[in-house]
């Protein structure tokens, strides 16, 4: 009897010991546009089931099972994935990529994923409720000096904005014009009282346009599109 009992013992620790084996604790930070910390974002490991909100300042820590996936999701941000192995170290840092519209903005404080001060120091804003738009000759006289680090060079149709403090991996030092969700090359032919928003991202807010986004991309809503 008293070996079975041994026996019982030594599987039992053997099992804790084999458990503890495949376990792993991972430690990070979830960060967004201009290393901004994300609070409140929900991180969940597929395997161990392990489920985790970052705290106030972006920080995490969760366990993890061998080969385990970090699922991090939030409802303005674009899920991302993180497979869990042995490249991977103990301290993980995650920029999410944040999607700037006038509503996510909104939700993105409301959740208290960063605070409104935060958010408006990193992606500018314009607003038709605020100003009206029909007030300006062109939308590059309605840019002009309306943004902080936002020049337009040159005059007309043929004008440019050039966000400084971009690094630009491109010939050219011009932003990327997003027009009611699609890229154009040009933006001199949009009349200023058919906006109805225009945002200016730059830095790690511009990177879900990849090497298209690195001068920066100011990204134009127009009425029709709202509709």
């Amino acid at each position: 009897m008293k070996t079975i009992l041994v026996t019982i013992l030594v599987l039992v620790m053997m099992s804790g010991i084999s458990m503890n084996a495949q376990t792993r604790i991972v430690e990070g930070q979830v960060t967004t546009l201009d290393n901004l910390p994300v609070a409140n974002f929900e991180i969940r490991a597929k395997k161990s089931g392990a489920g985790i909100n970052t705290d106030s300042v972006g920080k995490f820590s969760i366990v993890t099972m061998e080969k385990d996936v970090l699922l991090f999701k939030g409802k303005v941000f674009r899920n991302e994935r993180v497979r869990i192995n042995d490249k991977v170290k103990d301290s993980l840092f995650v920029m999410v990529e944040f999607i700037p519209t006038p509503e996510n903005k909104k939700l993105a404080v409301g959740y208290g994923y960063v605070s409104e001060s935060d958010l408006i120091n990193s992606v500018s804003h314009m607003d038709s409720k605020d100003d009206d738009f029909c007030n300006y000759s062109d939308i590059f006289e309605l840019i002009r000096g309306r943004f902080a680090g936002v020049e337009v060079r040159g005059r007309g149709a043929d004008a440019e904005v050039v966000i400084r403090g971009t690094n630009s991996i491109n010939l050219s030092s011009c932003a990327l014009y997003v027009l009611d969700g699609v890229t154009v090359r040009s933006i001199g032919h949009i009349n200023p009282c058919q906006v109805a928003s225009i945002d200016v991202v730059k830095d790690a807010g511009s990177s879900i346009y990849g090497s298209r986004g690195s001068n920066g991309v100011v990204i134009i809503e127009t009425k029709k599109g709202t509709e």
